[in-house]
């Protein structure tokens, strides 16, 4: 008999290393026993190739995001939006995504559906559908007969950029819930650092575009109210790249089952389908969450005004206009896509250099970046010289490597496997909210520093240096 009892629970030790099952059943004098302790097999070493395959389409979506953010303050202004009412605009779209972000989390943690890619992909083709039909509709708001300055021509723009930040949230968000669910601690830096490389390769190819196409002989200018073709087809383009590039993800990537995902993940099959109550989530948050989320309140409001007011600064201080139809006016927003490439491509370098980074010296990294870039906000009121403001933008790419790479591996290191996709969705509130509160901010902000653009980049520079010092408060959990 005490032979007996050994013999099952050698099995019962054999089986759980097997399976690396959370709860088994095995025979104990003959009877069966259900097992409450958790284990888990952990998250499988993946190839580079599948990793590189599951962010793929972060490139589409990146280019999305950049034409909106580059273009957005001059397809307004080409509208006859006042810049002092610019802030009204930038409001829609992370609202969209505050909205929407923790709603796709959620659901998604709750969907199985193979036939359409399993949890996450899903949502990530609806996602990029919408996207691209928005892209094709957003740089014609000027085309469709509404009238200059018109409240009907500002409010379709308005509408239109709304959909589209809201699509290519819907879309952005499974590719990093895709690595929170498929990745291990040891590879998680490198799949978020592809995800920066591409993220920053999608922003250079889609601020470049109206710059190159000029080149290339397509009309910068149109007629008073018109978006230029320039900007029309760099659209288009985008649009095409983020179809194409999405679907190559979808075709490749194949995600856990649900038994699979419980198993590695070391949870109840059941537990992603109740207790999603996102306070209750809120309440159980690791402080890890709470104080990355705080750096990037400052790190997000500097940034908005960045993509708020650059065109406009840069008009005044190099090309000498403010006027909004004018070809100098124009050519600055030209040269602000050549500055965001600029700005992608030192974050791509600096990127690089960040990944070898030991974890113990996180932190530093990411301090010493943000300071970097509010050393470039604050050039960027000084230079007048637009050759001079690259080695502004270099800087400001420096602190945008950080800001795309320490915190999701601090705070996906932080969680569990379970309710992964409403935690990195209520997380996102750390990037939408801040760009709510700086738009709302600068009605009266924009005023009391002159009503000038230029201007602005000194509060900029004030609150990117602020979040810099908030870092030294996260205490970082990481495996060694």
């Amino acid at each position: 008999m005490q032979f007996y009892a050994t013999a099952c629970i050698i099995l019962k030790a054999v089986l759980q290393y097997k399976h690396g099952i959370k709860q088994s059943h095995y025979f104990l004098g003959g009877i069966i026993v259900k097992e409450t302790a958790k284990t888990t097999a952990g998250l499988p070493k993946l190839s580079s190739s599948k990793i590189w395959m599951m962010s793929l389409g972060f490139l589409g979506v990146q280019m999305a995001f950049t034409l909106q953010s580059s273009q957005m303050s001059r397809i307004f202004q080409t509208l006859g939006a006042d810049p002092n009412n610019l802030g009204w605009f930038f409001i829609l779209p992370p609202l969209a995504g505050l909205i929407v972000q923790p709603i796709i989390g959620s659901l998604s943690d709750r969907t199985w559906a193979p036939r359409l890619g399993g949890r996450r992909l899903p949502y990530l083709i609806l996602g990029t559908v919408v996207a691209a039909i928005v892209m094709l509709l957003l740089p014609n708001s000027g085309s469709f007969g509404f009238g200059y300055a018109s409240m009907a021509a500002l409010l379709f723009g308005a509408i239109t950029v709304a959909f589209l930040d809201l699509s290519s949230n819907v879309a952005m968000q499974p590719f990093k819930m895709m690595v929170g669910d498929m990745v291990n601690d040891d590879q998680k830096s490198y799949a978020y650092g592809i995800q920066s490389f591409l993220l920053n390769t999608g922003a250079v190819i889609a601020a470049i575009f109206p710059f190159l196409l000029t080149l290339f002989g397509v009309a910068n200018t149109a007629a008073k109210g018109i978006i230029p073709n320039s900007v029309i087809w760099s659209f288009y383009i985008g649009a095409a790249i983020l179809v194409v590039s999405t679907i190559v993800t979808i075709a490749r990537v194949r995600e856990y089952d649900p038994v699979t995902y419980a198993k590695y993940h070391g949870i109840d099959e059941s537990a992603n389908k109740s207790g999603g109550n996102w306070f209750a989530l809120l309440k159980k948050a690791p402080k890890v969450f709470w104080l990355v989320a705080l750096v990037q309140f400052f790190c997000w409001m500097a940034f908005q005004y960045l993509w708020t007011y650059s065109t406009g600064a840069m008009a005044a201080n190099v090309w000498n206009t403010t006027n909004a139809s004018s070809a100098g006016y124009q050519a600055a927003g030209n040269w602000y896509g050549i500055l965001s490439a600029v700005q992608s491509v030192a974050a791509v370098v600096w990127s690089y250099v960040l990944a070898k980074v030991p974890n113990k010296h996180h932190k530093a990294g990411y301090a010493i970046s943000l300071l970097l870039g509010a050393v470039g906000f604050l050039s960027i009121f000084f230079i007048h010289s637009q050759y001079a403001l690259i080695v502004s933008f270099v800087l400001v790419g420096m602190a945008w490597a950080s800001m795309n790479t320490y915190p999701l591996t601090m705070v996906t290191n932080a969680l569990s496997g379970e309710h992964m996709g409403t935690y990195l969705g209520l997380f996102n509130g750390s990037i939408c909210l801040p760009q709510i509160v700086a738009s709302l901010l600068s009605f009266a902000l924009y005023p009391l520093f002159g009503n000038s653009q230029a201007n602005m980049f000194i509060f900029a520079a004030i609150i990117l240096a602020i979040g810099a010092a908030s870092v030294g408060m996260i205490k970082e959990t990481y495996k060694n």
